[in-house]
């Protein structure tokens, strides 16, 4: 899916998504990474979400997001007791989904300037 929304150059927005890349500002990425309006980290580990850890969820704590979207692929896939546990703990909203759900919420929140930091996988 393509979206036509414009956008401001200095903030991050999802262009569009397929089974194989999501679109960040019209450039595509092909592994994991965590994105919130004003910042990008697309080179995160781990690259799959098989590979996610708990330390892992550092990267998007120190974000301080009212909320986490957690995409986890082609299909909706609840993350191992200790990752749940640990987003629990953070005190910080989430929602674990599937990537191209998580990529429309994404925009649909951001539209609506709420703080969202999304932590996006292929598989």
């Amino acid at each position: 899916m393509k979206f036509s929304e414009e956008h401001d150059d200095k903030q991050f927005v999802i262009t569009g998504y397929d089974d194989q890349s999501i679109h960040i500002n019209n450039k595509h990425f092909h592994q994991g990474f965590i994105l919130t309006v004003d910042h990008f980290k697309p080179n995160w580990t781990p690259r799959i979400y098989a590979n996610l850890e708990v330390s892992h969820l550092d990267a998007i704590f120190t974000l301080k997001p009212e909320l986490i979207l957690l995409g986890t692929g082609k299909k909706q896939v609840f993350p191992p007791k200790e990752i749940y546990l640990s987003l629990i703990h953070s005190k910080i909203g989430f929602e674990v989904m599937n990537t191209q759900a998580a990529c429309r919420t994404f925009n649909i929140l951001t539209a609506d300037n709420r703080n969202v930091a999304a932590a996006l996988f292929f598989e």
